[in-house]
Parts: structure tokens; C-alpha cells; sequence
């Protein structure tokens, strides 16, 4: 029999498992490791933050099939010698093949209070902690989103329309969605100043205090902090001695395998690739590496096709959006009608 150990039910764990079950040999047994008894559309956590949709709306069900066993606990370690999975109070789990999709956390760039002060929607448990402290601010409190990317326009694009009396606004060390093209940029921006969302760039956090950040010496006032200026793989992949990159993601090879751990594959926010991370990506990973193990117990060779992205697309409350198809950037209802198709697509999915 051979064990097929997943870590994580995010966008890439949850489609391994399914392609895996898909087609699966007799002697083939696929284990999911994961905190929660569900998964969760991470891509929508900025809209359960501003309490626009409920949890209810972005969980997402783990498979149920008879080759398929569900561990629910917290990884410690990975024994790469004993090839097994170790578990906080549980048994370890030993694998034939490992698959490493357990996402990132936030990063702070060692800024200090920021940990301790601000907000964050990387994981559920936090996105609830984060709903909580923005719908507890009162009538006309300020909320400032620290990073002014993807995740911190769709944070305060939808607070906005959440909360129509709060004050908020954006602090970015660059300027607004810099990661962007212009023309994008000048959109998301002036829909900003439309809905009366302060923004202001050049800002370089020096450390956050309850209720303060430090400009310098500049003071800036807040009532909730909501970090949103950087990620990192967890905190296990950061404590694996093994090559990676500048952002400490692993370097794995054209398998998406670590060279150095044979039948360990990497995908999503943990594993080195040319493209920023994404659900998109995790799952493009995720489908080739099933597509390896075929392969491999076939006694066949393979060669994957690059991967290739479909874009990027971004919400503007629930009426307005953007996104990024190759070099053409949309703006307006059309590529907010284009998320809400991909949002029907993952459930769809995964349900």
C-alpha cells in the first residue's frame, strides 16, 4: 500500500486530494492533514474580515471516499530520514510520497508591535479575530490597512461598503498597487478617492504601538491596524534546513520535488516559482504533481508543460473590480462579474 501524505487543505492540498481520488490505484492511500475540520476559500477572507459574507459562504468541504483519511491536527515536524510527519499529542504518520501545501503567514519584516498590534486575514482563526475588532470599531472610528496590494485594496474597498461610517485608509511604504500597471494603479485609486478612502504612500513603519503607528516620528492614530504588507511561508518550512530562495520559499526542481528530500513535493506559498503566489498557482502545482505520481507508478517519464496563468483579478466592494489578463487590464463591473465566476467556479469545485 502506498501512503500519499497531504499537509494542508488550502487552494493546492484540497486539489491534490481530489485529482488524487480521481483516478486512484487500489493500493494508493491518501491522507489530508489539516487544523480544521474544512477547508476555506482563502480569497475571500477580506470579505468575512468586513463582514460582507459569512463563513458559512467560503467553506468549502473536505472529500469523503474510502481510500481518503482526514487527520485533523498541527504538523511540528517532517522527518525526512524516517519519511514521517509528526504531529502535536498525536502519533507520527509515515508517507511514500509527501505533498507540502500549507500556505503562508503573515510577514512583519521584523517591525516591532506588529505582531502584537495589527490584524491579519491569513488564516481563518485570525479572519475571525479580524471581523471581530473592525465590526467592534464605533461609528466613525478609524481603520487603517498597512499595504496598499491586492489583499489591502479588497480589505478596504469592502470595509467601505461594510461600513460606511468608519474612517479608513491605507498606508503603503510605495504607492497603491504598485505591483500593477498605471493605468490600473490611477483606477483603483480614484475609486478610493470616490468612496472617501485616505491614502497615503511613502510611509515607512517604524514600529506599532495599541492604537499607534510610528511614521517616524510621525504618530498616526488608529483604532484596529490591519496588516496587509507582506507574507511568508509557515513557520515549519521556515524552520527546514533545505535551499531557498530570498523569500524563504523552498527551491524545489522541475517536479515541484525538493532535490534534497526525494518524493517530497512543495507547492503553493511554500515552494519557489516565478510567479507570485496565488490559489490559482497552488492549483496548477498541485495537478502536475499528481500527474508526477501517475507517472512514476506507471513506471513512465513525464514532462510537465510550463504553467501558465489565466491573470489576476480584484474586487472593489461588490459592484466594481479589476484584473490583469496577460498585458490587458480591465476595470469596472465586467472583471468583478469575472471574480464572482471564479468565486462560483472554486465552490463549484470543491463542493
Amino acid at each position: 500500500m502506498k501512503n500519499i501524505i497531504v499537509l494542508g487543505g488550502g487552494y493546492g492540498g484540497l486539489t491534490a486530494v481530489q485529482d488524487l481520488l480521481s483516478n486512484i490505484p487500489a493500493d494508493v492511500k491518501v491522507t489530508l492533514v489539516d487544523r480544521m475540520p474544512f477547508g476555506a476559500l482563502k480569497t475571500e477572507y477580506y470579505a468575512l474580515a468586513a463582514g460582507t459574507v459569512s463563513e458559512l459562504d467560503i467553506r468549502v468541504s473536505y472529500p469523503s471516499h474510502p481510500q481518503l483519511q482526514i487527520v485533523y491536527g498541527e504538523v511540528v515536524g517532517i522527518s525526512f530520514e524516517n519519511k514521517s510527519v509528526l504531529l502535536l499529542n498525536n502519533d507520527p504518520l509515515f508517507y511514500d510520497s509527501l505533498i507540502i501545501a500549507l500556505g503562508c503567514t503573515d510577514n512583519y519584516h521584523g517591525i516591532p508591535g506588529a505582531p502584537e498590534f495589527t490584524a491579519s486575514v491569513q488564516s481563518l482563526s485570525s479572519t475571525r479575530r479580524t471581523y471581530q475588532q473592525l465590526n467592534d470599531v464605533r461609528p466613525y472610528g478609524q481603520v487603517t490597512i498597512i499595504g496598499g496590494g491586492l489583499s489591502g485594496v479588497e480589505v478596504a474597498s469592502e470595509l467601505r461598503e461594510s461600513r460606511p461610517d468608519l474612517n479608513i485608509r491605507i498606508l503603503d511604504r510605495s504607492s497603491l498597487m504598485s505591483a500593477f500597471p498605471t493605468k490600473l494603479q490611477k483606477f483603483v485609486a480614484a475609486w478610493f478617492m470616490e468612496h472617501h478612502v485616505e491614502l497615503r504612500s511613502g510611509i515607512h513603519t517604524e514600529r506599532i504601538e495599541q492604537g499607534v503607528i510610528y511614521n517616524g516620528s510621525e504618530e498616526i492614530l488608529t483604532d484596529v491596524a490591519v496588516w496587509t504588507a507582506g507574507i511568508q511561508p509557515v513557520k515549519l518550512v521556515q524552520d527546514l534546513v533545505l535551499p531557498k530562495d530570498n523569500q524563504g520559499r523552498l527551491i524545489v526542481n522541475e517536479f515541484h520535488e525538493l532535490p534534497d528530500a526525494p518524493d517530497v513535493f512543495v507547492i503553493g506559498d511554500c515552494s519557489s516559482q516565478p510567479f507570485s503566489p496565488s490559489g490559482q498557482l497552488a492549483q496548477a502545482q498541485a495537478s502536475q504533481v499528481v500527474q508526477v505520481l501517475q507517472a512514476r507508478w506507471s513506471n513512465k517519464t513525464i514532462k510537465l508543460p510550463r504553467i501558465h496563468l489565466k491573470g489576476t483579478v480584484g474586487s472593489l466592494g461588490k459592484k466594481s473590480g479589476f484584473a490583469v489578463m496577460g498585458k490587458t487590464s480591465l476595470m469596472g463591473r465586467i472583471p468583478r462579474m469575472l471574480k464572482s465566476g471564479v468565486l462560483w467556479k472554486s465552490r463549484r469545485h470543491f463542493g
